[in-house]
């Protein structure tokens, strides 16, 4: 299956749009036309594990890539996970959580990142690419931590993680700025998660910076959902949880539900997307933002406008005002329209906004709404659930939780299936999760995983209690007009 950007121009394969990680022109990989799977298909998937799944699913875009290595790839990335990498909790009727957090790291990202080391490995190899590879992301918060874990003493593969200074939690610093590895550096940016990313999509871009690192002998390639490969294994968790639902006769096969999904850079709920473009019977996707809600006032008016104040809250993965992957979902609306897409990416950059059509916005809101929620409601909903079944969730999850109510709340006959997708481990985020469930306020990370072990007992990750011993490698910060001076110092 071929390859092409979102503003027009180039056409490649799958390896080499993993490789390259974004399009030449700043634009982002899409498929050229979408897979499908057939519903003997999915009858076929019903008896599966959980990686024979996802291979089935990836092996739909990654045609060049044998099936059998695929598929030994998908088993060795989530043999990593505790149990079932993607598990469904029933929270009540009609009502599910999708578990995403059982991996290295504790965070929905581990679903992607335990497999894209093999991915751009093999892409690399099938494209003849002999130079080393320099991963650069930029994270707020989780897509970091899993990227350096991923990519960890990989030959040929270096990795570099930018965040912002302020604008992660204490755990995520924490789980960051431990990392083991001899090939990967963490640096922290001055200003917020929109400065980091624009700095590395400037350093993408670059045409200058990419000759004078290819004379280095280096290339590089990105991590975060902007990558294709990143956001394809994301695809196949989506099919799995309607398997599940079906296998415990909670649905009928054919059968469509909702998912609700917390969403910052809109790669979480764009791989829906492309599951429902692929044939799974999604009904509706409700977009789930915090108090950061430019993307609930993009699927209420059309508008989508960065010009706002940005907040620092309790759920820091989702402080995002440019959300990358909208752009795979505009050219999608827009009719594949590279040229309509290019012109308004160009119109965001240089005004800070723009809008689409009436039609075009009648049409994603047949398939997607928006919701959001501030801190104080956040912990609402995380303590209504606490207390009605027990359920600890993190403050990320709380806010589709926030959504999903708003949505019964509205919709009280609606009898169609719901899967809130559950991003994070709770203990990633100790103390805001240990207010929303007791009141108690703590200012240690550590005394915060004690006392909500003690208040919901929940097991605590072997690899969030020991982050207390490990040794900080990466304390430095630095201005974002600096990041390119860092990544030569880290090559050299």
């Amino acid at each position: 299956m071929n390859f092409i950007s979102t503003r027009g121009g180039e056409k490649v394969s799958a390896a080499r749009a993993i490789v390259n990680g974004l399009a030449d022109n700043g634009g982002l990989y899409v498929p050229e036309k979408f897979p499908s799977v057939s519903a003997e298909e999915m009858q076929k998937m019903l008896e599966m594990s959980y990686p024979e799944r996802a291979a089935k699913v990836l092996k739909k875009y990654l045609t060049e890539y044998d099936e059998k290595e695929l598929l030994s790839a998908c088993e060795s990335a989530y043999a990593k996970f505790e149990g079932d990498p993607a598990p469904l909790v029933r929270i009540d009727d009609g009502v599910y959580m999708l578990e995403l957090w059982h991996g290295p790291t504790c965070a929905f990202k581990d679903m992607a990142l335990t497999l894209l080391p093999y991915l751009l490995r093999k892409g690399a190899d099938i494209c003849g690419v002999n130079e080393e590879i320099l991963i650069l992301t930029a994270t707020s918060g989780d897509t970091g931590k899993a990227a350096l874990e991923g990519f960890k003493d990989a030959d040929g593969i270096k990795v570099m993680v930018f965040y912002p200074s302020e604008g992660v939690s204490k755990m995520q610093k924490l789980q960051m700025g431990t990392q083991e590895g001899s090939n990967v550096n963490v640096v922290a940016v001055k200003g917020n998660f929109d400065d980091c990313q624009t700095a590395v999509k400037e350093i993408f871009s670059n045409g200058e910076y990419a000759k004078t690192l290819l004379e280095k002998g280096v290339v590089l390639s990105s991590a975060n959902s902007i990558n294709f490969g990143r956001l394809a294994p994301q695809i196949a968790y989506y099919f799995s949880s309607y398997l599940d639902l079906v296998s415990a006769e909670q649905i009928q096969m054919g059968e469509e539900i909702d998912f609700t999904v917390p969403t910052g850079n809109f790669g979480n709920i764009l791989a829906a997307y492309y599951a429902k473009r692929m044939g799974l019977p999604i009904r509706r996707l409700h977009c789930a933002s915090n108090k950061n809600d430019v993307l609930t006032e993009f699927f209420a008016s059309g508008v989508y406008d960065i010009r706002r104040e940005f907040y620092k809250t309790t759920s820091p993965s989702m402080d995002i005002l440019v959300s990358s992957n909208l752009e795979r979902l505009v050219f999608e609306i827009s009719g594949r329209n590279s040229k309509l897409t290019a012109e308004r990416m160009a119109e965001l950059k240089k005004c800070g906004k723009y809008a689409i059509s009436v039609d075009e916005l009648s049409a994603l809101g047949e398939i997607f709404d928006g919701g959001s929620a501030d801190d104080d409601e956040c912990v609402e909903a995380m303590y209504s659930v606490f207390e009605d079944v027990g359920y600890t969730m993190d403050t990320h999850t709380g806010c589709a939780m926030k959504v999903a109510q708003d949505w019964f709340a509205k919709h009280k006959k609606d009898e169609t299936n719901m899967v809130i997708v559950s991003t994070a481990n709770p203990y990633k985020f100790p103390q805001d999760v240990l207010y929303a469930v007791t009141g108690n306020d703590v200012k240690d990370s550590f005394k915060g995983i004690k006392r909500l072990h003690a208040a919901t007992a929940m097991a605590v990750p072997k690899c969030l209690k020991e982050l207390r011993d490990k040794p900080v490698r990466f304390t430095k910060t630095v201005d974002r007009k600096k990041l390119f001076d860092e990544v030569l110092e880290f090559i050299k």
